[in-house]
């Protein structure tokens, strides 16, 4: 029976993104960065519910529909574009884009808008971008390389940004901690 509505949710989430591909992807971007935060709040802060953030979720949802889901699904567009081909090969030549070129920058500038929309100054945000940015940096070259790799070559463009951030749910939490630190 669960088994049998897990199909059904799937066959209805391939329906969706065959006549929505933009929309249920950045949904579905939004979506899991708001759960990321949540993980965040109440698994590695443990603040409870009674403490949630619920601003701050909203603010990390926000992200991920504004930003994240946006960003990363017309990245992914340009990057098939830039790479051709579905061979092992082309898939490393896309990871090493991506992490490369993409990823120092996509991640500067989410630390960037997050501290922004928590009210910290030009000169506050800066600074916590000098104190957290390289660590988060490393933190994302020790899981994403191998995971776009895989992305890249099994995984068909329109459902690439999905896997990305079901796997980024444990990397939103972290990045959500990471990013509402004082």
């Amino acid at each position: 029976m669960r088994e049998q509505r897990m199909a059904g949710l799937w066959r209805s989430y391939q329906a969706l993104i065959t006549r929505r591909p933009w929309t249920v992807q950045i949904i579905t971007a939004g979506t899991l960065v708001g759960v990321g935060d949540v993980i965040s709040q109440q698994v590695f802060e443990r603040r409870g519910l009674a403490n949630h953030n619920k601003i701050r979720t909203a603010k990390m949802m926000s992200i991920g529909f504004l930003f994240v889901g946006p960003v990363i699904g017309g990245w992914y567009k340009v990057l098939d574009k830039l790479v051709t081909g579905g061979t092992k090969s082309s898939a490393m030549k896309k990871m090493l884009l991506d992490q490369v070129g993409f990823a120092p920058c996509f991640l500067g500038a989410f630390l960037g808008i997050s501290g922004m929309l928590n009210g910290l100054t030009v000169e506050q945000n800066a600074d916590k971008l000098k104190r957290d940015y390289m660590d988060a940096l490393i933190s994302n070259y020790y899981l994403w390389p191998p995971v776009q790799i895989a992305n890249f070559y099994f995984i068909p463009l329109h459902h690439r940004l999905a896997v990305v951030q079901i796997v980024a749910v444990v990397w939103n939490s972290y990045l959500s901690w990471k990013a509402n630190k004082i």
